[in-house]
């Protein structure tokens, strides 16, 4: 096993937008913790508003937090106490670890922490509130981490946090019927991911967007339809594709601002709405619609229920796919770039990843503002 030194690189935010790739110490695992030797991390949709708007919980703007919070690796040091795991184990990551004492974790809601972001009472989410993969090694609780088979690469990983989050989504709104008619909307990472695990389970897919290079990604991993909402009215569409009735479920995974009614709209009467994106800004619903039509509308923070470990099985089986949707990779001094990349979509982006371990030297050799 390779030495652990002493300092790493590791991007660390100075203020909105200003992520710097600096050097700093190696951090050591606590009791019930791991140290990770990070070999990839992706970039989310969070992570944008982490850069720019902080959420609950983060750590200050002083040049210290690092943020990354969908990532995988290897483990290299054992904290007090650790016997799940042993040196040398693959990892794949989850963000989130509960408080463990309040009344929601407890019932194992632990992505609804009542204590999130409270550090003196064990909550951690991982590249949230504490540091994240971003960095060349990082310190994560056993609660978090799951053992990654070897025939699934470090960079497919990072989905897997990405699977997760649909995968409690769909246990939060009561699963579906094999044979049912899902759509989803929105073919982004968690979109592409949703078409994959309503397939798996048995769904009819349809699938709508407005970027075709996206929706053909939709197709190969498994959508029965894909509407381009630019060339056509969804809600209409998706009901005429479903003799006039709706669809039984809709996963809602853009965060647009129409897409809320348009879930409500394209929906059957009696059916079930998931909304896994997040939106920008407050979006206006009909709820009268809602009332009159019986529906039920389900919010899903994060990968709960212990959803990471299903969709590794699931990963494991070939039954999810994640390198259609990898498009770039990036070494760690280059974070800047490659966060400009995914936020911009440029080059067809989906899926950005990082590798840390390809960083290499900083030219001043010790930071660099990329």
């Amino acid at each position: 096993m390779q030495q652990i030194p002493k300092t790493m690189l590791a991007a660390t935010l100075f203020g909105p937008g200003d992520l710097r790739t600096i050097t700093k110490p190696v951090p050591q695992p606590g009791p019930g913790e791991v140290l990770i030797r990070v070999e990839a991390c992706a970039i989310c949709a969070t992570d944008l508003l982490i850069l720019d708007h902080r959420l609950p919980g983060q750590p200050p703007f002083d040049g210290t937090f690092t943020p990354g919070h969908e990532y995988s690796g290897t483990i290299v040091s054992l904290g007090k106490g650790v016997d799940e795991f042993r040196v040398g184990d693959r990892a794949a990551v989850e963000v989130h670890k509960g408080c463990g004492r309040c009344e929601n974790c407890i019932r194992g809601l632990y992505t609804a922490c009542l204590n999130y972001g409270n550090l003196t009472k064990g909550h951690r989410a991982n590249g949230l509130t504490v540091d994240g993969g971003f960095a060349q090694y990082v310190v994560a609780h056993i609660n978090t981490v799951y053992r990654l088979p070897d025939h699934i690469s470090f960079a497919e990983a990072t989905l897997i946090t990405t699977a997760g989050t649909v995968l409690y989504g769909i246990d939060r709104l009561g699963g579906f019927l094999a044979g049912e008619t899902v759509a989803v909307t929105g073919p982004g990472p968690i979109g592409l991911m949703a078409v994959q695990l309503a397939k798996a389970l048995g769904a009819r897919v349809l699938l709508t967007g407005t970027r075709e290079s996206r929706l053909q990604v939709g197709r190969e991993v498994g959508a029965d339809v894909t509407i381009n909402v630019n060339e056509t009215n969804p809600v209409d569409e998706v009901r005429q594709l479903t003799g006039g009735k709706g669809a039984d479920v809709v996963l809602e995974c853009s965060g647009a601002a129409n897409a809320a009614q348009e879930a409500v709209e394209m929906v059957k009467k009696g059916g079930k709405i998931l909304l896994a994106g997040f939106f920008k800004d407050p979006v206006t619903v009909d709820l009268s619609r809602l009332i009159s039509n019986n529906l039920v509308i389900y919010g899903a923070r994060g990968e709960g229920g212990r959803n990471v470990g299903r969709a590794l099985a699931l990963m494991a089986q070939g039954r999810l796919q994640a390198k259609p949707l990898i498009t770039h990779y990036f070494p760690l001094p280059e974070i800047n770039r490659a966060i400009k990349t995914f936020a911009q979509r440029l080059e067809g982006a989906i899926k950005v990843i990082v590798e840390p371990q390809k960083g290499g030297k900083l030219e001043d050799g010790s930071q660099s503002g990329d």
